[in-house]
């Protein structure tokens, strides 16, 4: 029984997906004796909430309401409890929600906690306390104070920094225009405010930026900052206006930071070893690369925005990367720290299917005659001059595909090769199930 993907358990809201949050609340309950909630602004998460604490409670767990919160700032609260839970879907849409796990210090559940969860949900061998035992359900006020004034402790922005920023009315609307207000910047605040129904679509990507993009070049802003639906991704403007890559604002944040060993996944830029940094790959998601990076690592990250900043916690933290992005620019211009930083040809994109073809795939791709082929994630084939990585989507019932090349046009023959093989495998996959 595999319910946990690459960050968390996602699905369409429906009746099985409220009944799995009582039955895993019933699940966590058993072990953790003490666990703190909390949600984003999706207009079922407080329906998933509720079953979730129902079942923690039925199962004689202490259960701590904290509200709407950042999953970065639910991830900083869980280090007073035995674990925390976060209801969300990230950047999915808002059809979508989910449950995050986390562990004291902030990381995502392992793969060992992970299956045990599994495990006993298939089981169904959790059992209800006695009325003795049951408790009522405790509010906690200070997650939000709290996760806010240890990221000053850190930060101050020497000059007054115009910024942009757009929360998609997610979760971070609570959290991060009261933080880079609290550092002195001149705020423009789009969409902060909580709303279920997301006026832009929540993934941080330059195609649901525009307004963002807009109103930073109008209005001669120094910075442009965007987050996704919990908060726990950030995405960058910079002072021309330009979004920046994901790639580039890792090696941005791990160059402040004199990081020297990095912890990305298969799909991050080859830039990273070029700068000098000694990195560790991950297969794709934040749970992944936290579970390394308590291994041993200076920063951790994805190219998707998620930023993770051990000194904090092993959560991936948008609103201690919105600060440390704001004090970045506030003493160099973040168009002149983007432009030092290689630039290659990077195409990422996705095609809807089912995982079940990466066996032919294989096959299929053995004609590219790669230098190296990992199967860390899916496949990634490696050239003198580029990569290619073709993997499941862990959130969504996609196929991604992803090139990077130090020419565009080899990264374009690349990824467009990539893409034929997927089609082709699918196309033969369909047919032999007809």
């Amino acid at each position: 029984m595999k319910l946990f993907g690459s960050s968390g358990i996602r699905d369409l809201v429906n009746r099985d997906l409220i009944l799995l949050a009582l039955e895993l609340g019933l699940a966590m309950g058993s072990s953790y004796r003490s666990v703190v909630v909390g949600r984003d602004t999706r207009t079922s998460s407080d329906t998933l909430k509720h079953a979730l604490i129902s079942g923690l409670l039925a199962a004689g767990s202490r259960a701590y309401d904290a509200g709407i919160v950042p999953t970065p700032t639910l991830a900083y609260a869980a280090r007073r409890f035995a674990s925390g839970a976060m209801v969300t879907a990230s950047h999915n849409p808002p059809e979508y929600n989910g449950i995050k796990l986390c562990n004291p210090d902030g990381s995502a559940f392992d793969s060992r906690q992970r299956k045990q969860i599994e495990a006993l949900l298939a089981s169904g061998a959790f059992e209800v306390a006695p009325w003795d035992r049951m408790e009522a359900c405790s509010i906690y006020t200070e997650a939000i104070r709290e996760h806010i004034d240890r990221i000053l402790e850190n930060f101050s922005v020497p000059s007054r920094l115009k910024v942009v920023l757009d929360c998609g009315c997610g979760a971070a609307s609570l959290v991060s225009p009261y933080l880079l207000k609290k550092l002195g910047c001149e705020l423009i605040a789009l969409d902060c405010y909580p709303s279920g129904y997301f006026p832009r679509g929540i993934e941080p990507t330059p195609d649901n930026l525009e307004t963002l993009i807009r109103v930073v070049r109008e209005t001669g802003a120094d910075l442009g900052i965007a987050h996704d639906g919990d908060g726990d991704r950030l995405m960058a403007v910079d002072d021309k206006g330009r979004f920046v890559p994901g790639d580039k604002l890792l090696a941005v944040f791990a160059l402040s930071l004199k990081a020297k060993r990095v912890v990305t996944t298969v799909d991050a830029s080859m830039a990273l070893e070029d700068l000098g940094f000694e990195v560790v790959r991950t297969k794709v998601g934040d749970a992944f690369v936290s579970e390394m990076l308590r291994g041993g690592g200076d920063f951790g990250g994805e190219p998707s925005g998620a930023c993770i900043f051990p000194q904090i916690s092993y959560c991936p933290d948008g609103i201690y990367a919105a600060a440390h992005i704001a004090q970045i620019a506030s003493e160099n211009k973040l168009s002149q720290l983007v432009d030092a930083i290689p630039s290659y040809s990077v195409l990422r994109g996705s095609i809807t299917g089912d995982g079940a073809i990466m066996a032919r795939l294989q096959e299929r791709l053995m004609s590219m005659e790669a230098l190296s082929v990992s199967t860390i994630d899916g496949l990634r084939l490696a050239f003198g001059d580029g990569w290619l990585l073709i993997r499941a989507s862990g959130t969504e019932p996609k196929i991604r595909v992803t090139a990077e090349a130090k020419t565009e046009g080899r990264a374009q023959g690349l990824y467009h090769a990539g893409v034929a093989a997927v089609r082709e495998c699918l196309e033969v996959e369909r047919e032999q199930s007809s």
